[in-house]
């Protein structure tokens, strides 16, 4: 907690997002699958829904999890524009 979610890596970012994993595999597990898969967060994020959700401990919720994770930092960015 003292160095903040900028010293996570991807991997636990998104982990933080799914929250947990499943019998045999933990929520980081799924999170570094998910990278091997689609390489970067870019590329996960490119993917249909239906894609992501068949990945093993995602399922269509977590899925839908990151996607509006994915939004709302798009919404962000758009913002900051917007004010600068």
């Amino acid at each position: 907690m003292e160095k903040g979610a900028g010293s996570c890596s991807d991997a636990e970012l998104l982990a933080i997002l799914l929250g947990s994993g499943g019998r045999g595999y933990s929520a980081l597990d799924s999170a570094n699958a998910l990278l091997d898969q689609y390489g970067t967060l870019a590329g996960l994020m490119n993917c249909p829904l239906e894609e992501v959700a068949q990945v093993k401990g995602i399922k269509v919720v977590r899925a839908i999890r990151l996607a509006a994770a994915y939004e709302i930092c798009q919404r962000l960015l758009k913002e900051v524009a917007r004010d600068t």
